[in-house]
């Protein structure tokens, strides 16, 4: 007589610890380690304080055309 249920115990801890690591990957919202995050350009964060009303439409359009020029510097200079 063959006893096919031997392992079964072992089984079900091997499927819950494949649908915890699963889980842990796909469902938890925080950051995984080594994973590179796209910091903010300057032109971001010059949009967020406008955004937030920190500075007035004058600053933005000054700072905005200061960054820009900057930016069209360094793009010749490559």
């Amino acid at each position: 007589m063959v006893n096919t249920g031997y392992f079964w115990g072992m089984h079900l801890i091997w499927w819950f610890a494949w649908v915890l690591l699963l889980v842990w990957i796909f469902a938890i919202p925080y950051d995984i380690p080594g994973q590179r995050r796209r910091k903010d350009s300057p032109l971001d964060i010059l949009q967020g304080r406008f955004a937030a009303g920190l500075i007035t439409t004058e600053e933005y359009n000054d700072k905005k055309a200061i960054l820009e020029n900057d930016l069209a510097k360094s793009n010749r200079i490559r």
